[in-house]
Protein backbone atom coordinates (compact mmCIF):
# COMPACT_ATOMS: atom_id res chain seq x y z
CA UNK A 1 0.00 0.00 0.00
CA UNK A 2 2.93 2.40 0.62
CA UNK A 3 3.59 2.68 -3.11
CA UNK A 4 0.08 4.01 -3.65
CA UNK A 5 0.89 7.29 -1.95
CA UNK A 6 3.90 8.41 -4.00
CA UNK A 7 3.47 11.40 -6.28
CA UNK A 8 4.28 9.27 -9.34
CA UNK A 9 1.69 6.64 -8.47
CA UNK A 10 -1.03 9.17 -7.68
CA UNK A 11 -0.46 11.21 -10.83
CA UNK A 12 -0.57 8.03 -12.95
CA UNK A 13 -3.67 6.71 -11.18
CA UNK A 14 -5.56 9.99 -11.42
CA UNK A 15 -4.51 10.36 -15.05
CA UNK A 16 -5.82 6.90 -15.93
CA UNK A 17 -9.15 7.71 -14.32
CA UNK A 18 -9.38 11.21 -15.77
CA UNK A 19 -9.48 12.75 -12.31
CA UNK A 20 -7.96 15.79 -10.63
CA UNK A 21 -7.52 16.28 -6.87
CA UNK A 22 -10.33 18.37 -5.43
CA UNK A 23 -8.48 20.91 -3.31
CA UNK A 24 -11.82 22.41 -2.24
CA UNK A 25 -12.41 19.08 -0.46
CA UNK A 26 -8.97 19.18 1.14
CA UNK A 27 -7.49 16.53 -1.16
CA UNK A 28 -3.81 17.16 -0.47
CA UNK A 29 -2.21 13.71 -0.34
CA UNK A 30 0.76 13.08 1.94
CA UNK A 31 3.40 11.69 -0.46
CA UNK A 32 6.41 11.49 1.85
CA UNK A 33 6.28 7.83 2.88
CA UNK A 34 8.41 8.40 5.98
CA UNK A 35 5.98 11.05 7.23
CA UNK A 36 3.00 8.86 6.38
CA UNK A 37 4.60 6.13 8.48
CA UNK A 38 5.33 8.63 11.28
CA UNK A 39 1.68 9.70 11.34
CA UNK A 40 0.55 6.10 11.57
CA UNK A 41 3.09 5.11 14.23
CA UNK A 42 2.45 8.23 16.33
CA UNK A 43 -1.09 6.98 16.82
CA UNK A 44 0.26 4.07 18.92
CA UNK A 45 -2.46 1.83 17.51
CA UNK A 46 -3.30 -1.35 19.42
CA UNK A 47 -5.61 -4.34 18.93
CA UNK A 48 -8.30 -2.73 21.13
CA UNK A 49 -8.41 0.60 19.27
CA UNK A 50 -11.29 1.80 17.16
CA UNK A 51 -9.79 4.31 14.73
CA UNK A 52 -11.71 7.22 13.26
CA UNK A 53 -10.16 8.41 10.00
CA UNK A 54 -11.57 11.45 8.24
CA UNK A 55 -10.47 11.73 4.63
CA UNK A 56 -10.00 8.16 3.36
CA UNK A 57 -8.27 9.28 0.16
CA UNK A 58 -6.67 6.31 -1.59
CA UNK A 59 -6.61 4.29 1.63
CA UNK A 60 -2.84 4.45 2.06
CA UNK A 61 -3.18 5.34 5.76
CA UNK A 62 -6.29 3.22 6.26
CA UNK A 63 -4.47 0.03 5.26
CA UNK A 64 -1.66 -0.06 7.84
CA UNK A 65 -4.04 1.12 10.57
CA UNK A 66 -6.43 -1.73 9.82
CA UNK A 67 -3.60 -4.23 10.31
CA UNK A 68 -3.20 -3.18 13.96
CA UNK A 69 -6.58 -1.83 15.06
CA UNK A 70 -9.74 -3.62 16.11
CA UNK A 71 -11.66 -1.51 13.60
CA UNK A 72 -11.24 1.52 11.36
CA UNK A 73 -14.20 3.77 10.66
CA UNK A 74 -13.13 5.85 7.68
CA UNK A 75 -15.15 8.83 6.47
CA UNK A 76 -14.92 10.22 2.94
CA UNK A 77 -17.11 12.90 1.38
CA UNK A 78 -16.00 12.23 -2.23
CA UNK A 79 -17.79 9.16 -3.67
CA UNK A 80 -15.15 8.66 -6.37
CA UNK A 81 -12.31 8.54 -3.83
CA UNK A 82 -14.32 6.23 -1.59
CA UNK A 83 -14.92 3.79 -4.42
CA UNK A 84 -11.21 3.85 -5.29
CA UNK A 85 -10.29 3.15 -1.65
CA UNK A 86 -12.84 0.33 -1.41
CA UNK A 87 -11.22 -1.37 -4.40
CA UNK A 88 -7.73 -1.01 -2.95
CA UNK A 89 -8.84 -2.19 0.50
CA UNK A 90 -11.08 -5.02 -0.60
CA UNK A 91 -11.15 -7.95 1.81
CA UNK A 92 -10.21 -6.01 4.95
CA UNK A 93 -13.20 -6.90 7.11
CA UNK A 94 -12.44 -4.53 9.99
CA UNK A 95 -12.80 -1.38 7.87
CA UNK A 96 -16.15 0.44 7.97
CA UNK A 97 -16.63 2.91 5.12
CA UNK A 98 -19.03 5.82 5.40
CA UNK A 99 -19.63 8.44 2.71
CA UNK A 100 -20.61 11.72 4.30
CA UNK A 101 -19.35 15.07 5.49
CA UNK A 102 -18.18 14.47 9.07
CA UNK A 103 -19.67 17.86 10.02
CA UNK A 104 -23.40 18.35 10.30
CA UNK A 105 -22.54 21.98 10.96
CA UNK A 106 -19.66 23.79 12.66
CA UNK A 107 -20.92 22.81 16.13
CA UNK A 108 -22.12 19.25 15.53
CA UNK A 109 -20.76 16.04 14.05
CA UNK A 110 -22.81 13.63 11.94
CA UNK A 111 -24.77 11.40 14.28
CA UNK A 112 -24.52 8.42 11.92
CA UNK A 113 -20.73 8.50 12.27
CA UNK A 114 -20.93 8.72 16.05
CA UNK A 115 -23.44 5.85 16.11
CA UNK A 116 -21.11 3.68 14.05
CA UNK A 117 -18.24 4.47 16.41
CA UNK A 118 -20.41 3.63 19.43
CA UNK A 119 -21.34 0.34 17.79
CA UNK A 120 -17.69 -0.61 17.30
CA UNK A 121 -16.69 0.56 20.77
CA UNK A 122 -19.43 -1.58 22.35
CA UNK A 123 -17.97 -4.77 20.94
CA UNK A 124 -15.79 -6.83 23.32
CA UNK A 125 -12.08 -6.11 23.22
CA UNK A 126 -9.28 -8.64 23.38
CA UNK A 127 -7.77 -10.00 26.59
CA UNK A 128 -10.66 -8.68 28.64
CA UNK A 129 -9.91 -5.04 27.82
CA UNK A 130 -12.39 -2.45 26.60
CA UNK A 131 -12.10 -0.89 23.18
CA UNK A 132 -11.07 2.77 22.97
CA UNK A 133 -11.43 5.46 20.34
CA UNK A 134 -8.59 7.25 18.54
CA UNK A 135 -8.63 9.81 15.75
CA UNK A 136 -5.74 9.26 13.32
CA UNK A 137 -5.97 11.04 9.98
CA UNK A 138 -4.50 13.31 7.35
CA UNK A 139 -7.29 15.80 7.90
CA UNK A 140 -8.79 18.11 5.29
CA UNK A 141 -7.88 21.53 6.63
CA UNK A 142 -11.46 22.80 6.61
CA UNK A 143 -12.76 20.24 9.10
CA UNK A 144 -9.83 20.13 11.52
CA UNK A 145 -10.88 22.68 14.15
CA UNK A 146 -14.59 21.75 14.45
CA UNK A 147 -13.80 18.02 14.32
CA UNK A 148 -11.17 18.07 17.07
CA UNK A 149 -13.19 20.45 19.24
CA UNK A 150 -16.54 18.72 18.89
CA UNK A 151 -15.20 15.21 19.46
CA UNK A 152 -14.36 16.31 23.00
CA UNK A 153 -17.99 17.31 23.54
CA UNK A 154 -19.31 13.85 22.75
CA UNK A 155 -19.90 10.91 25.07
CA UNK A 156 -17.03 9.05 23.32
CA UNK A 157 -14.02 11.39 23.54
CA UNK A 158 -10.92 9.92 21.84
CA UNK A 159 -8.11 8.84 24.15
CA UNK A 160 -5.71 10.11 21.49
CA UNK A 161 -5.88 12.31 18.40
CA UNK A 162 -2.95 12.27 15.98
CA UNK A 163 -3.59 14.29 12.84
CA UNK A 164 -2.03 16.43 10.13
CA UNK A 165 -3.29 20.01 10.19
CA UNK A 166 -2.16 23.50 9.21
CA UNK A 167 0.85 24.60 11.26
CA UNK A 168 -1.06 27.77 12.16
CA UNK A 169 -3.70 25.62 13.85
CA UNK A 170 -1.06 23.45 15.54
CA UNK A 171 0.45 26.63 17.01
CA UNK A 172 -2.93 27.62 18.43
CA UNK A 173 -3.50 24.17 19.92
CA UNK A 174 -0.13 24.15 21.71
CA UNK A 175 0.05 27.89 22.50
CA UNK A 176 1.06 29.42 25.84
CA UNK A 177 -0.48 32.45 27.61
CA UNK A 178 0.72 35.86 26.46
CA UNK A 179 1.44 34.56 22.98
CA UNK A 180 -0.44 35.68 19.87
CA UNK A 181 -1.85 32.15 19.43
CA UNK A 182 -3.26 31.74 22.97
CA UNK A 183 -7.02 31.70 22.67
CA UNK A 184 -10.28 29.81 22.93
CA UNK A 185 -8.98 26.67 21.22
CA UNK A 186 -5.90 26.52 23.46
CA UNK A 187 -8.09 26.85 26.56
CA UNK A 188 -10.56 24.22 25.43
CA UNK A 189 -8.07 21.55 24.37
CA UNK A 190 -5.37 22.02 27.00
CA UNK A 191 -7.95 21.76 29.77
CA UNK A 192 -8.48 18.15 28.68
CA UNK A 193 -5.42 16.98 26.76
CA UNK A 194 -1.66 16.96 26.64
CA UNK A 195 -0.80 18.63 23.34
CA UNK A 196 2.38 18.38 21.26
CA UNK A 197 3.65 19.04 17.76
CA UNK A 198 5.26 15.82 16.49
CA UNK A 199 6.65 17.20 13.22
CA UNK A 200 6.42 20.35 11.11
CA UNK A 201 5.97 19.61 7.40
CA UNK A 202 6.74 21.68 4.33
CA UNK A 203 4.25 21.99 1.44
CA UNK A 204 6.52 19.82 -0.73
CA UNK A 205 5.52 16.64 1.15
CA UNK A 206 1.98 16.90 -0.23
CA UNK A 207 0.45 16.56 -3.69
CA UNK A 208 -0.96 18.93 -4.72
CA UNK A 209 1.12 21.29 -2.60
CA UNK A 210 -0.82 23.44 -0.14
CA UNK A 211 0.19 27.08 0.24
CA UNK A 212 1.04 26.76 3.94
CA UNK A 213 3.16 24.67 6.27
CA UNK A 214 1.51 21.74 8.02
CA UNK A 215 2.18 19.75 11.17
CA UNK A 216 1.51 16.40 12.75
CA UNK A 217 -0.02 17.15 16.14
CA UNK A 218 -0.87 14.70 18.91
CA UNK A 219 -3.42 15.26 21.68
CA UNK A 220 -3.59 12.74 24.52
CA UNK A 221 -6.70 12.81 26.68
CA UNK A 222 -6.11 13.39 30.39
CA UNK A 223 -9.17 12.12 32.23
CA UNK A 224 -8.05 13.76 35.46
CA UNK A 225 -7.93 17.19 33.82
CA UNK A 226 -11.23 16.61 32.04
CA UNK A 227 -12.99 15.50 35.22
CA UNK A 228 -12.20 18.88 36.84
CA UNK A 229 -14.53 20.66 34.40
CA UNK A 230 -18.02 20.54 35.99
CA UNK A 231 -19.89 21.48 32.81
CA UNK A 232 -18.02 20.80 29.55
CA UNK A 233 -20.54 22.52 27.28
CA UNK A 234 -20.58 25.66 29.41
CA UNK A 235 -16.79 25.72 29.54
CA UNK A 236 -16.64 25.38 25.75
CA UNK A 237 -19.02 28.31 25.30
CA UNK A 238 -17.12 30.35 27.89
CA UNK A 239 -13.80 29.81 26.08
CA UNK A 240 -15.26 31.09 22.84
CA UNK A 241 -17.07 34.04 24.43
CA UNK A 242 -14.10 35.27 26.43
CA UNK A 243 -12.00 35.57 23.26
CA UNK A 244 -14.76 36.81 20.96
CA UNK A 245 -13.15 40.27 20.94
CA UNK A 246 -9.64 39.32 21.99
CA UNK A 247 -8.32 42.91 22.25
CA UNK A 248 -11.01 44.00 24.72
CA UNK A 249 -10.24 44.32 28.41
CA UNK A 250 -11.43 41.32 30.41
CA UNK A 251 -14.18 43.23 32.24
CA UNK A 252 -15.68 44.44 28.97
CA UNK A 253 -15.54 40.93 27.56
CA UNK A 254 -17.33 39.50 30.60
CA UNK A 255 -19.97 42.23 30.52
CA UNK A 256 -20.57 41.51 26.85
CA UNK A 257 -20.73 37.72 27.27
CA UNK A 258 -23.14 37.89 30.23
CA UNK A 259 -24.97 41.09 29.25
CA UNK A 260 -28.44 39.78 30.04
CA UNK A 261 -27.61 37.44 32.89
CA UNK A 262 -24.93 38.69 35.30
CA UNK A 263 -25.22 42.32 36.50
CA UNK A 264 -22.19 44.56 36.02
CA UNK A 265 -21.80 45.00 39.77
CA UNK A 266 -21.47 41.23 40.16
CA UNK A 267 -18.97 41.15 37.28
CA UNK A 268 -16.96 43.71 39.27
CA UNK A 269 -17.28 41.49 42.33
CA UNK A 270 -15.87 38.53 40.43
CA UNK A 271 -13.04 40.70 39.10
CA UNK A 272 -12.19 41.76 42.66
CA UNK A 273 -12.41 38.19 43.95
CA UNK A 274 -9.95 37.11 41.23
CA UNK A 275 -7.75 40.15 42.04
CA UNK A 276 -7.85 41.41 38.45
CA UNK A 277 -7.14 45.08 37.75
CA UNK A 278 -8.90 47.17 35.13
CA UNK A 279 -6.27 46.42 32.47
CA UNK A 280 -6.53 42.61 32.68
CA UNK A 281 -6.94 40.84 29.33
CA UNK A 282 -7.94 37.23 28.65
CA UNK A 283 -4.85 36.59 26.49
CA UNK A 284 -2.55 37.05 29.50
CA UNK A 285 -4.30 34.60 31.84
CA UNK A 286 -3.09 31.01 32.35
CA UNK A 287 -5.33 27.97 32.07
CA UNK A 288 -6.06 27.44 35.77
CA UNK A 289 -6.97 31.09 36.26
CA UNK A 290 -9.36 30.99 33.32
CA UNK A 291 -10.98 27.83 34.62
CA UNK A 292 -11.53 29.42 38.04
CA UNK A 293 -13.05 32.49 36.37
CA UNK A 294 -15.32 30.27 34.28
CA UNK A 295 -16.55 28.43 37.35
CA UNK A 296 -17.34 31.66 39.23
CA UNK A 297 -19.41 32.83 36.25
CA UNK A 298 -21.15 29.46 35.98
CA UNK A 299 -22.13 29.56 39.65
CA UNK A 300 -23.65 32.99 39.12
CA UNK A 301 -25.75 31.63 36.27
CA UNK A 302 -26.92 28.71 38.41
CA UNK A 303 -28.80 31.24 40.52
CA UNK A 304 -31.05 31.92 37.53
CA UNK A 305 -33.88 29.78 36.12
CA UNK A 306 -32.42 27.15 33.77
CA UNK A 307 -33.81 28.70 30.58
CA UNK A 308 -32.05 32.01 31.39
CA UNK A 309 -28.54 30.54 31.87
CA UNK A 310 -27.05 31.80 28.62
CA UNK A 311 -23.77 33.06 27.28
CA UNK A 312 -24.13 35.46 24.36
Amino acid sequence: MDQQQTRTYLMKKFGQMGLHPQTRLGQNFLIDLNLLRLLHESGNITKNDVILEVGTGTGSLTAPMSEKAAAVVTVEVDPIMQNLAKQELFGRDNIRFIKTDILKNKNHLREEVLDLLREELAKPGQDGERRQLKLVANLPYSVATPLISNLLLTDIPPVLMCVTIQKELADRITAKPRSKDWGALSLWLQAQCHTEIVRIMQPTVFWPRPKVESAIVRLTLDEKRRSKIPDLRFYNEFCRAIFFHRRKFLRAELCSAFKNTIPKERIDGIMNEMEFDATARAETLPLKTMQKLCELCRKELLKLPEKERKIL
